[in-house]
């Protein structure tokens, strides 16, 4: 195509020779250069399982864009290992990987000149990554997820990688043999995929439906099944249509969008950490939405699904009832959902709709209908108040008591909060504070996966609260609180509570208070001093100088 994104902004539609020259030595023949460059960023790691099914999935896609008339361009992008790296130095890396994706994807598409991008990724940070570069980029994009895993099976239970973790907690509490221990830890992944639960990398694929920048119906499925290579193929298809009518991102990517995405998270139980990337994809994307208003969409939006953490299904049981088109239908149905905003494909979500039954089919359990939900409002509250003035996350759902006043238990690392747990010296009441754990002290904001399902695996799950200005894992419920900003580091209440001092979770009251008076709150103020940077050079100290608050998203570009 003459006219196309690259030629009018990069080269004046004027195709150089040294261009030609150099397209020529990757594959270009005369009759290439006036077809669209796609970018397809391959997130393909044999270290992890999430993205270890992603090359025949890139390969689909390629040949699928020859047909189409473009010419595909493959990059690769980077990728760490949350359940790999989980409770070690190198989950620090996690929520970084995000950042180092985005700009990855952004140096390639734009740095080549690229009219469309075509992004592979299947672990947690490969979503957000990768939409806040096309966010930015605002290039004709979309996203292919790389799909989930098959469930495992141990003694006729359904696991997931976050049943290994509990497990370790329940056998250190004497409450399982050493046989089911490693029946578990033997058979919880049985094949390559993202998490098989409601969590993080699930929970973002599913978004990226209700957003309008993935194809409906292609986020559940399983990474090893033919589906996932034909959505795959598919999806190609559909960008080199969005390239020839110079759909953007940013034509997709909108307030009421976003909005969508966050009522399919609140519809299907999902994981906190999409509050801190649909803040940094909105902050990339240039469109206004701040924390509060999760919590107003959460008010408005019933949990529907019955899906683990919390509850009893996995991701294939969810896709084969019907998955993200049949919720986002019902929301619909419902007036809880943007019908008129654009897809990738160039129709409209309602339009996208129009086949999918209004109620769930009878025949599965996974999806409940309107007048049934799992809860009556969402699950991730925004809680606010003296400890966390600038806002908290807390995931409410599943629990007989959503709220808690007891004694502090204060630590100043997960590791330290691992040895008391597994030391059993955390006891029914206490409230556990993990604090240097944000973006800057952390730095990198972990996941506490390891002491939350140790707790759950010893029985604590619903007797012991837990505050953190790091983050959870989407495996993790419980009575919880995270991305408690301001973080510890920068002198946020957090950094001030002491060993004993009352604190109140109160999910009711949307409330998280240090019960103490403020003239002792200023007097500790006046005492605390910034602890030194953990890391000096690297990736690690340059991340910890330029990320932003967890309250906007933990951003890095401003």
């Amino acid at each position: 195509m003459a006219d196309n994104w690259r030629s009018r902004t990069i080269t004046g539609g004027v195709a150089r020779s040294p261009n030609r020259a150099m397209l020529r030595a990757v594959g270009f023949g005369d009759g290439d250069f006036e077809k669209p460059i796609v970018g397809v960023a391959n997130g393909h790691s044999t270290m992890n399982p999430c993205n270890a099914g992603i090359q025949p999935l890139v390969d689909s896609a390629i040949e699928a864009l020859r047909k189409a008339g473009a010419m595909p361009q493959v990059f690769g992008v980077p990728t760490v290992t949350d359940g790999i790296g989980m409770g070690t130095e190198a989950m620090k890396y996690s929520l970084v990987s995000r950042e180092v994706i985005a700009d990855a994807i952004e140096t390639s598409v734009n740095g080549q000149a690229m009219d469309g991008a075509l992004v592979v990724g299947g672990c947690d940070k490969n979503m957000p990554g990768g939409m806040m570069a096309i966010a930015r980029m605002n290039v004709p994009a979309i996203y292919v997820y790389a799909g989930t895993i098959k469930p495992g099976k141990w003694k006729g239970q359904d696991l997931t990688i976050v049943s290994a973790f509990e497990a370790v907690g329940a056998f250190a509490a004497g409450k399982m043999g050493k046989e089911d221990f490693e029946g578990i830890e033997r058979n919880a992944c049985p094949s390559v995929g993202a998490c098989g639960g409601m969590y993080t990398a699930n929970t973002m694929s599913s978004s990226f439906e209700a957003l309008g920048m993935s194809l409906l119906g292609s986020s559940q499925m399983a990474s090893p099944d033919g589906e996932k290579a034909d959505s795959a193929a598919e999806s190609a298809r559909v960008l080199v249509n969005a390239i020839k009518r110079n759909i953007r991102a940013r034509d997709v990517i909108t307030r009421n969008s976003i909005e969508n995405a966050v009522a399919l998270i609140m519809a299907t139980g999902g994981s906190t950490n999409a509050v801190l990337h649909f803040l940094a994809i909105a902050h990339a994307a240039e469109v206004e939405w701040t924390i509060d208003d999760f919590e107003r969409v959460r008010q408005r939006v019933p949990v529907l699904c019955d899906l683990k953490p919390s509850g009893r299904f996995v991701a294939v049981d969810f896709h084969r009832a019907g998955g993200v088109p049949q919720v986002l239908k019902i929301l619909l149905a419902n007036g809880r959902l943007h019908g008129d905003c654009m897809t990738i494909t160039g129709r409209t979500m309602a339009q996208e709709l129009a086949n999918i039954p209004a109620e769930p089919r009878r025949d599965q359990e996974v999806i409940r209908p309107w007048s049934n939900p799992m809860y009556p409002h969402g699950h991730l509250a925004i809680l606010k108040g003296n400890l966390s003035p600038e806002g908290c996350v807390a995931k409410i759902t599943g629990l007989k008591n959503p709220s808690i006043t007891g004694p502090a238990r204060v630590f100043n690392s997960e590791n330290e909060t691992m040895e008391a747990i597994m030391a059993r010296k955390i006891k029914p009441g206490d409230v556990i504070v993990i604090r240097y754990e944000g973006p800057q002290g952390g730095p990198g904001m972990q996941e506490m996966l390891a002491p939350t399902s140790a707790l759950i695996g010893q029985g604590l799950g619903e007797s012991v609260g837990l505050i953190t200005d790091g983050r959870f894992s989407g495996g993790t419920w419980g009575m919880v609180v995270g991305h408690v900003s301001p973080e510890a580091h920068v002198g946020g209440p957090i950094g001030l509570v002491h060993e004993g001092d009352s604190i109140t979770i109160d999910a009711h009251k949307r409330l998280l208070q240090l019960n103490v008076p403020d003239a002792e709150m200023a007097k500790r103020k006046a005492a605390w001093q910034q602890p030194a940077p953990k890391y000096k050079r690297g990736l690690l100290a340059k991340y910890a100088r330029i990320v932003s608050t967890a309250s906007r998203g933990a951003v890095t570009d401003g």
